[in-house]
Parts: C-alpha cells; structure tokens; sequence
C-alpha cells in the first residue's frame, strides 16, 4: 500500500479552518483536480486529511462515497458580488433584453398590471448605450402613472424612474427621471426597501443557489455595513459560503476602532465570515459613459465637463485613503474603469505603496499593464462584461478596444488575476464567468479580440484564489463535477454540471442533502 501524504495536526494546517463540524469522508475514484491523477480523498476535521492513490484508502470511520471518475477541485469563489442586490433582483423584471427605451417601457406596463395594488415596480437590467432613444419619466408615466416605477440598469450605475418614483426619494422636479452616479446611489438609498427578515432569507436562497454551481465563498461588496449584516446572518440561518465582506467609507473608522484587518477571521459560526477589503470608487462605468478615460467619448467635447468620463475621487484624496486604510491593515479595492481611472488609481497605489486591489481595470493603457504585477495589485475582473459590453465598447472605446479588458495581457505581465460576476451585473455563476474568459463570446459571433482569452487554468486559478492544486492540509472547500474542465468544449464549460461542493467538509450541495 502506498503511504499518503498526510499532517499531524489538522488545527495548525489551514489558517481559520473551521472546527470540525461534519463527519469523516472519504471520496473514492476521483480525478484529483483538473487533469489530475484517479486517487482517493480522506476528509476530516474540515481538512483535506489524506491522499492515495484510487484504490488504496484504508477503509475508515465516517462516509464512504464512490466518485466514479468525476473531478474533484478547488472550492470556487465569486471575487466581486453585491449580494442583496443580486438576491432581491432575481425576484424581478429583467429588461435586460430591451432593445429601446420604448421596448422596455413596454415591459414594465406589461408587468405593472399585473401588480397588486400599491405595490412598486421595480425592474433591472436595462443597457442605454445602444438604445436609439433616450430613457426619459414620460414613457414611464404614459404606461405606469399610479404607482412608482424603477429601473435599475444593468451596470448599476443608472436608474430610470417615473414622476411617482421620483417623488418618493425626493426628486419630483428632476427633468428626465434618468439617475446616474451619485444621484442613482442617493436615491436607491431613499427607496423602501424589504424587511431584513425578508432580506436575509433572499440573501440564503441565493446562497444556496450558488453552492449548486460550485461556489464556496464570494467577496461581498453591497454598499451596506457589510460586517454587521453577515454577522447577524450567519448567527441566524447556515450560511454555504465563506464570505469576505467589505467595508465602505461610513463603516472604515469603526472598523479600525475595532482593530479589524482584511483576512481576519471573525468570530460567528464555522469561521465563514472575514473582514473584506475596503470599496472605493474612483470613475463610473462604460454604459453610463462616466468611466474616466484619456480620450473624450464619442460626440462629446473635449475639455466639457462630462466628456471623458466622471472622476469620483481627486487624486489626492484617493492617495490620503489608501494609506489611512492600509496603515491600519485594511487592504483598498478600488473601482476603476477607464483607462485614466486605472492610471490614477495605479500612481496611488505607487505612492503608498500597499497591498490591494483593483476592481474591474477594463480599459487599460499600454504602459499600465505591467503595472499590476510590479505594484503587487491584483485585478479584479469580470470576463462576463466582456462579453456583454463588446458592442458599447466598440461603439464608445472605438478604436482602443484591444487594450480592454486585457485578461491575456494581464496574465502574460505576470499580475494575479481574481475572477468575479459583478452580479447582478451579470450572473453569479462561476462557469459563466470562466467560459466568458476563456472562449471571449457568449453568443454565436466569433470570439472578441481572441488575443485576449486566457487558459482554462488560469480561469480556475482565478476562480479559486490562486488555488491551483489540491494539497494535504488544505480546508475541505471543494467541488464536483462531472467534467473536466480542461477536455470540456466550451457549452459543457458554461453549463459545468456540478455533482456536489463542500465546504469544510460538509456538503452544501450534492450526495448527502
């Protein structure tokens, strides 16, 4: 018999493993990562115990459970999600599809009809930035005059409301009904909102949904006190993820009165929730054309304000940010679109030289690229945008669109890249995400700038935090599926079926539930 690689205390071999909450397992017959070798896998104590060849295990107390030659991964994350929004949305109209401001006007008095009494309609998802018409409250109104109407647009940054939806957050006299940027964030902040009960049992189903495909732990970037909600949650309901959650600039000073630190474990049930890095924004976004970029937008002139994007955060005070954050061991995520944006952003994290990330680095310069890997700065990217924006980008960033979203370029300059959905920008599904990355379409068209696709081992590291291979000692955060990944063609990749995950050990989907 051939000895296994093994540890001698299960405590000390993954830092914030959770104490052992979940029966011995031992998985027979599975392909040890993508590509790997038949083995069978001893699980304990929340940890990856053991290895041995298939075959070999000893047999051992607890579950027993033949795999049957599927493939057995790393645990996968969703590296950026607003998770109330996404949970509350998946209950709503999708007009994401709407061609026109009339077309998805259309939708919404379809669907207010069909509304009780009193209720608020509220849909998502719309894209204005091929639309031949402009959204404005009049189309609303025509169709939905009785109650207040909302549509949350597909990159967040947006809201287009009827004259009842701009009385109830205080915008009655607003010309168009159409919020962007800081004015969109104000008034979704004044809007009623569910029940937290409510809130939190969307937030579990959504959960839930997400372990089936895989997902073991998502970094939560809601603009909301991030800590005290998942503190409550996770003390309510199980929760099947680990959960990183961020911290905003209301939360930032009580977060360094209490010591906190990005990656510090905090103390609710299993050891799922950490401290998250700190959210800043430094530009809008492509479809709302406010990301900040060096060249004016199409139509705009140069030098108007407006014309090359929005600047959230002045240079300066960006600086001051990263390094109050950071000198208190809060690692910054910093938003940044356009290619200005980036640069900035990159010059500050230059200037403080700290540990962090930026998040979605879609349109980059040149010269910005090998940036990434000599600052240290992970970029956090979103491949699904890619493919849904190709045509807004090719419209809006003509002519500079084989420098966005560089993924290839990224990687060959050596930066660590962190796969995520943006949900609900896009779906939270990670072989969604993985697919859009390695294949650069989602639909029927050829690849967008195929230079720019990137391995499907890359997508999995990504995907997992930088978690390439199996090892002994690591937690038990792990998935199934009945694919490799690597001899998958690209619809089984985006439709992966996923047999099982664990976390710590215990199934959160799959045989035992």
């Amino acid at each position: 018999m051939t000895k296994p690689n093994s540890v001698t205390d299960p405590n000390t071999a993954a830092t914030g493993a959770p104490s052992a909450t979940a029966e011995p397992l031992t998985l027979h017959r599975v392909h040890l990562g993508a590509g790997g070798p038949l083995s069978d896998v001893r699980i304990e104590s929340g940890l990856v115990r053991a290895v041995f060849p298939a075959g070999e295990a000893p047999r051992a107390d607890g579950q027993s459970l033949d795999l049957d030659g599927r493939t057995l991964l790393p645990g996968l994350w969703d590296s950026h999600v607003h998770m109330v929004q996404w949970a509350g949305l998946r209950r709503r109209l999708d007009v994401s599809g709407a061609r026109s401001a009339r077309e998805a006007a259309d939708a919404v008095g379809r669907q207010a009809a069909a509304l009780p009494a009193g209720e608020h309609m509220i849909g998502y998802g719309f894209r204005d930035g091929l639309w031949p018409d402009a959204p404005h409250k009049n189309l609303l109104d025509a169709l939905v005059p009785d109650r207040p109407a909302l549509l949350i647009s597909m990159d967040l940054h947006s809201a287009w409301l009827n004259s009842a939806g701009l009385a109830l957050v205080g915008r009655g006299d607003h010309p168009t009904g159409l919020l962007r940027e800081d004015e969109c964030i104000q008034a979704m902040a004044q809007l009623p909102t569910a029940s937290v009960e409510l809130t939190d049992q969307w937030v579990q189903e959504a959960c839930v949904a997400a372990a089936a495909r895989g997902i073991t732990g998502i970094v939560d970037f809601e603009y909301a006190d991030n800590i005290a909600d998942w503190t409550r949650r996770m003390n309510g309901a199980p929760v099947p993820l680990r959960v990183a959650a961020s911290i905003w600039s209301p939360q930032l000073e009580a977060a360094i009165g209490r010591g906190l630190r990005t990656g510090q474990t905090l103390d609710t049930p299993g050891g799922l929730l950490e401290v998250g890095p700190f959210k800043l924004l430094t530009d809008g976004s492509l479809n709302t054309r406010t990301a900040l970029c060096h060249e004016a937008y199409p139509g705009a002139v140069p030098g108007e304000p407006g014309s090359h994007g929005l600047e959230q955060l002045p240079p300066q005070e960006l600086v001051s940010l990263l390094r109050h954050a950071s000198s208190h061991g809060i690692e910054p995520a910093v938003h940044a679109i356009g290619d200005r944006a980036n640069e900035m952003t990159l010059d500050a994290f230059e200037a403080v030289r700290c540990h962090g990330r930026i998040e979605h680095g879609q349109l980059l310069a040149p010269k910005d690229i090998p940036r990434f890997a000599e600052l240290g700065v992970t970029v956090s990217i979103q491949p699904t945008h890619a493919v849904d924006d190709r045509d807004v980008a090719d419209r809006h960033w003509a002519g500079r669109t084989h420098r966005a979203y560089a993924f290839a370029d990224l990687l060959d300059a050596g930066a660590v890249l962190a796969l995520g959905s943006d949900a609900p920008v896009a779906t939270l599904d990670p072989w969604l995400t993985m697919a859009s990355a390695v294949t650069r379409t989602g639909d029927e068209r050829p690849p967008w700038h195929p230079e720019q696709r990137i391995p499907v081992a890359a997508a999995l590291a990504g995907s997992s935090r930088g978690r390439r291979l199996i090892r002994v000692g690591d937690r038990a955060d792990l998935v199934v599926t009945d694919a490799d990944p690597l001899t998958a063609d690209a619809r089984t990749l985006r439709e992966m079926p996923v047999h099982a995950t664990l976390l710590a050990g215990a199934w959160t989907h799959g045989p035992s539930l």
